[in-house]
């Protein structure tokens, strides 16, 4: 095995891992657990998360 070779795998298993993550981020399944994740910078502000469901709430609707 040479160089090359090893090059060669290490960027299939870094492509192999880039698909996968993509793969996971835009799944519909995970939809709601990054819809809930986007709220955690307003935790301590229950006005900011109301406005912020709001505005989701919208955006779906259109």
């Amino acid at each position: 095995m040479d160089i090359g070779m090893i090059r060669g795998l290490g960027t299939l298993v870094v492509m192999v891992a880039f698909i996968g993550l993509a793969l996971w981020v835009f799944s519909p399944r995970r939809k709601s657990e990054f819809e809930d994740a986007t709220l955690l910078p307003f935790a301590d502000d229950p006005e900011a998360i109301k406005n912020v469901e709001q505005a989701q709430a919208s955006r779906s609707n259109k």
